[in-house]
């Protein structure tokens, strides 16, 4: 499922024309970048918790020429899923 799917998919469900859907989708999406920028998290009981996690720095390599490098550390979003939504799929 796309975005596109999705927005169409709420409209239907919600009752609620496609732009207000978009606008929707929009407004939690941003909220939740927002919250992740800020180091917070997202915790939507019964779907599952994103969260900001740090990725130590580490050596890697250059795939092309095999010289070693050096990757930054960084933060990375990580997404934990709920209860109800393992057990929706089992």
């Amino acid at each position: 499922m796309n975005k596109t799917e999705l927005i169409e998919h709420i409209a239907k469900q919600a009752d609620i024309s496609k732009a207000a859907a978009g606008r929707a989708l929009e407004a939690t999406i941003g909220a939740v970048r927002t919250t992740l920028k800020k180091g917070g998290t997202v915790a939507l009981v019964g779907f599952g918790t994103f969260a900001v996690t740090k990725r130590a720095a580490r050596a890697g390599r250059n795939p092309r020429t095999g010289a070693a490098i050096k990757i930054k550390s960084a933060k990375v979003p990580k997404f934990r899923p709920g209860k109800a939504l393992k057990g929706a799929l089992n």
